[in-house]
């Protein structure tokens, strides 16, 4: 399994921002993908996660009310939409996936299965 984020960079304080992972590699249709970010200085952070079964969602809540996670099958795809962004979202953005019954925890992402490289995203005017 192969996972890529991209869509990072620099927006200014109040702006949007919508980050891409593209997957491969699945042989299951069952599995989760999650986006974490970490600061420097800071331990990684959970944000959101979206089943591929049924859509499901889930928002930690560093994430929830700004952020949006989403995926589309088709491109394989996930998504993850940020808006009023802060000075203090500025972080390097991870997506993880995690294959059906691993026993992973959404807030820190240890046990998630797989991890793709980070983008860069830095909030500032």
């Amino acid at each position: 399994v192969q996972l890529q984020a991209s869509g990072g960079g620099l927006v200014q304080p109040g702006g949007s921002l919508r980050l891409s992972c593209g997957y491969s590699g699945f042989t299951s249709n069952y599995y989760v993908i999650s986006w974490f970010r970490q600061a420097p200085g800071k331990e990684r952070e959970g944000l959101a996660s979206i089943s591929s079964s049924d859509g499901s969602t889930y928002y930690t809540d560093s994430a929830k009310g700004r952020f949006t996670i989403s995926k589309d099958n088709a491109k394989n795809t996930a998504y993850l939409q940020m808006t009023s962004l802060k000075p203090e979202d500025t972080a390097v953005y991870y997506c993880a996936a995690a294959e059906p019954h691993t026993d992973y925890d959404g807030n820190t992402g240890d046990g998630m299965d797989y991890w793709g490289k980070g983008t860069q995203v830095t909030v500032s005017s």
